[in-house]
């Protein structure tokens, strides 16, 4: 199902942190570094097309505009730069807009479907919300984790929504124009994973990384959230279930002396009630050691696939809709990647070959191809 022997891509003068695929362009690919630099890459070339320095910190995370590619988001420290890709050259890259609004070094950002709206979460576990048309902030998300916000996406289908996940092993659904969280999920309790006591005794359930659906995966899929946990485990949460049973227990009349929500302290709720999460552990083929990052398959079927990377050197490929289809929670793993290298990124594109893009503790960036 892939090729065993990885194409490498080599641009990066230092580790490379993260990678993302190009949409609208096939075989276009950007990779980010501890270098302070992106590096662009055609699949149809031998080396890098072009490699833009940003600055001296360290790169954490990169995204596109959507709708408009041309429009690259970059957080490196605590900023977010945008650059127009149009307007440079290797010898000068100069950030159209510089968003200072973070107080500690940001970790991941994601832009909204719409393109309105980019988040940032950090490490002090805060969120910040920026208006990137009106180029301002929006709203800062505090009182939902206790620790570092290592990651965030919108949820295409509710666009005042956003998911984050911290190294509280909390993830939390936010109402972002509110400000408050709609719920709160603690993978670190006993009964976190379907009502059954922890069998895991590698590290605590981090959330490092989520991924949500597009919307046009959404025909042959739930609205779901894929959480990479610290523990190895791959969690699949049908997110419309969750607020459900959030709602039906709200409409209970509340007993006197309750406590508000709007801080989210009584919307931890891990026992399940009836209500199914995928889980993917070691017990299923799975990760021995932390996952450090999720993403959801492009390439052919579009959204069959969850690709999973993680510290103890191994990409997965799982076809979790045999799990919608046929009702079934096995033999899901459908390949098993020996990457040699601890995982700190993937992404995939849309193309037939070359369609799985790793990157990881070295400086060189490994493309598969996964069929």
């Amino acid at each position: 199902m892939a090729d065993p022997k990885p194409r490498r891509l080599k641009g990066h003068k230092a580790t490379a942190t993260c990678c993302i695929a190009s949409a609208a362009t096939p075989g276009l690919v950007a990779s980010s570094g501890e270098d302070g630099c992106i590096c662009w890459f055609d699949m149809r070339c031998k080396d890098a097309i072009d490699i833009m320095e940003v600055g001296e910190e360290p790169i954490s995370s990169l995204c596109f505009r959507p709708g408009n590619e041309n429009m690259i988001y970059v957080a490196s420290g605590k900023q977010v730069k945008s650059f127009d890709v149009r307007l440079g050259s290797s010898c000068s890259w100069k950030p159209l807009e510089s968003f200072d609004y973070n107080k500690e070094e940001i970790n991941q950002i994601a832009c909204s479907s719409k393109s309105s709206f980019l988040a940032a979460p950090d490490d002090g576990g805060e969120i910040k919300i920026i208006d990137i048309r009106q180029k301002r902030i929006y709203k800062t998300l505090r009182d939902g984790h206790t620790s570092i916000c290592s990651t965030a996406q919108f949820l295409p289908w509710k666009p005042w929504e956003v998911i984050t996940g911290g190294l509280d092993s909390k993830l939390v659904m936010w109402d972002f124009s509110k400000g408050r969280p709609n719920k709160i999920m603690n993978f670190d309790l006993p009964d976190a994973n379907n009502g059954k006591a922890k069998e895991q005794c590698f590290n605590p359930a981090f959330v490092h990384s989520i991924a949500v659906p597009e919307m046009d995966m959404l025909d042959k899929s739930d609205k779901v959230c894929i959480v990479a946990r610290g523990d190895g485990a791959v969690d699949v949460i049908n997110l419309e279930a969750e607020l459900a049973h959030l709602r039906s227990k709200g409409s209970k009349k509340p007993q006197k002396g309750s406590q508000s929500r709007s801080k989210g302290t009584d919307l931890e709720n891990p026992d399940q009630e009836g209500r199914k999460r995928l889980h993917l552990d070691y017990s299923s083929g799975g990760h021995t050691a932390a996952v450090s990052c999720v993403a959801f398959s492009l390439f052919g079927d579009r959204g069959r696939f969850i690709i999973s990377g993680g510290n103890d050197k191994l990409v997965k490929v799982w076809d979790w809709t045999k799990c919608i289809d046929e009702g079934s929670s096995s033999d899901l793993l459908q390949l098993n990647i020996n990457h040699s290298k601890k995982v700190n990124w993937l992404c995939t594109t849309p193309a037939d070959t070359e369609n799985l893009v790793v990157c990881d503790t070295t400086k060189v960036v490994k493309v598969y191809s996964v069929a």
